[in-house]
């Protein structure tokens, strides 16, 4: 109890340990406020130190990137002013460009112009000169021409008094000489036969072969060239076909019976014209060979069906089919491409005839214009012939 002490004023008794406590823990407290105070201003002056030491880092970093940037305006400005230069003579040198352009263009077609003035110059002293020696040439063809003509005329005139002089007989054997060669023309593979001088029958006999080569029989020809009919003709060219064992019989004529006035068939005897005889030989020729065709098919018929059966179902009658067809495909194509070239050529060859037509249509009109009516009318390139009508449609 020592270490008691009492309140002279109240009497209240409270130890000493007590006492110095409290009094610890005021200067404790005291000091934990000034610690916390100080701390409190340190940390303030840190955090103003930081901000200074900030804000001269943010200030240098400006200062430094306004550097920088001033320094690439710069070059910038540099640059811009060397192209604004650059620009600045190719300007120049375009328009001085341009100028040379155009004086080059001035002389060019002062020199064509000069060229042209000459030529033309040239041009019509040769076509003055051509003009002259053409129409001297052309009078002087003319009076051959005339010359000619009349030559010509008299010897027209003297070849048709004689040709109306010649025999009945050799005018009777130039229309057997022509239905030969119209037989000839028409039925190459045919046998045509001429009948000679003096001897009985008919002018001509034809022997009709089919594509083999095999006789199919026989056609017999008589030709008339006289203005009035004679029915004996008929009676005297079926006694030939008897006796020449021919299956037909034509009489070719100038003029038909009364009851005729057109080719047909009269007593068993064929009537035609020289414009009708290939027709109507074409036709009995193609009915002969279809009779002998039958008559050949009758002969061993079940013989020949039954060959026909396995030639027509075999391969060989197959690869032949398809080679036929082939080929057609084969000669559709040439023929296609045969089209198109001709069409080319044919057009090709129509300008190049339009391009003489010109060129001679315009000849005859400077002639003519300088000539005058001196010059002999052309009617082809007057334009009053059909044939000049039908060239330009």
């Amino acid at each position: 109890m020592a270490n008691d002490i009492k309140c002279p004023k109240c009497g209240h008794s409270f130890t000493l340990d007590e006492a110095m406590s409290d009094e610890l823990n005021v200067q404790l407290a005291a000091e934990k406020e000034k610690l916390r105070n100080e701390l409190s201003k340190w940390k303030k002056e840190q955090e103003d130190k930081l901000l200074l030491q900030k804000e001269a880092i943010e200030d240098q970093a400006a200062k430094k990137a306004v550097e920088e940037t001033s320094v690439k305006l710069k070059a910038l400005e540099a640059e811009s002013i060397h192209k604004s230069q650059q620009v600045q003579d190719l300007q120049k040198k375009e328009l001085e460009l341009l100028r040379a352009k155009s004086a080059l263009e001035e002389k060019q077609k002062d020199a064509e112009m000069d060229f042209e003035k000459r030529f033309l110059e040239k041009r019509k002293e040769i076509e003055d000169s051509t003009i002259k020696r053409e129409q001297e040439l052309f009078d002087l063809k003319t009076r051959e021409f005339k010359i000619q003509m009349e030559q010509q005329q008299k010897l027209i005139e003297e070849l048709k008094r004689k040709s109306e002089q010649g025999s009945m007989q050799l005018q009777g054997e130039t229309q057997e000489l022509l239905l030969e060669e119209i037989l000839r023309e028409a039925f190459p593979f045919d046998m045509i036969e001429e009948v000679g001088k003096g001897v009985e029958g008919a002018d001509s006999i034809q022997t009709v072969r089919n594509t083999q080569g095999h006789p199919c029989g026989k056609i017999i020809y008589e030709s008339k060239r006289t203005k009035q009919w004679n029915n004996s003709w008929l009676d005297k060219l079926k006694s030939d076909k008897r006796n020449t064992g021919a299956d037909l019989a034509i009489l070719v004529t100038q003029t038909f019976p009364k009851d005729m006035d057109r080719f047909g068939e009269k007593e068993g005897i064929w009537i035609c014209n020289f414009s009708e005889v290939s027709s109507v030989a074409l036709l009995l020729r193609s009915s002969l060979i279809n009779i002998h065709s039958v008559q050949l098919a009758q002969e061993g018929k079940g013989d020949k069906m039954q060959m026909l059966y396995d030639y027509l179902t075999g391969k060989e009658f197959r690869g032949q089919m398809e080679a036929i067809v082939e080929g057609f495909l084969a000669m559709k194509l040439s023929i296609s491409k045969e089209r198109i070239q001709m069409e080319k050529i044919w057009k090709e060859r129509e300008k190049q005839l339009e391009k003489v037509l010109q060129s001679s249509s315009g000849l005859y009109g400077s002639v003519k214009g300088i000539a005058g009516a001196s010059v002999i009318d052309i009617p082809l390139l007057e334009g009053t012939n059909d044939e000049t009508e039908l060239l330009e449609d």
